[in-house]
């Protein structure tokens, strides 16, 4: 057996800042920051409302919240929040649960990254 290697994976977090940017233009920054600052929470209670689910795994309703999530996470132009969503809905939908299990965790540190109030580890790149 010898020797046991810890893996730790490292997820880069693309942001389409874009997106936050047209709505600066077009509503001014007091509306917008409240509308960011909203939709963040939304975000932010959409994925507790889905890890509740995935550990009490009631999974009847889970791809229609993870859809949700993918959307909410493109508005906001969290690319890879929405891309893994879609992934983790993708392998619900196939009741493929060793994908769904691995594509899970990921969409928990890449929600955990993009939601934080710290984005200097996002990819601002779009």
């Amino acid at each position: 057996m010898g020797q046991v290697t810890v893996l730790r994976p490292q997820d880069v977090v693309r942001q389409d800042v874009e997106a936050i940017a047209v709505m600066y233009r077009n509503l001014g920054a007091p509306v917008a920051e409240q509308m960011v600052t909203r939709a963040l929470g939304e975000l932010a209670l959409t994925m507790a409302g889905i890890a509740e689910k995935v550990r009490a795994q009631e999974l009847r309703d889970l791809a229609r919240q993870l859809g949700r999530l993918r959307r909410l996470s493109e508005d906001m132009g969290l690319v890879t929040l929405a891309t893994v969503a879609g992934d983790a809905k993708t392998c619900l939908e196939r009741a493929d649960g060793t994908a769904f299990s691995s594509v899970w965790a990921r969409l928990l540190r890449v929600a955990e990254q993009s939601l934080s109030p710290d984005l200097g580890t996002a990819d601002l790149s779009g």
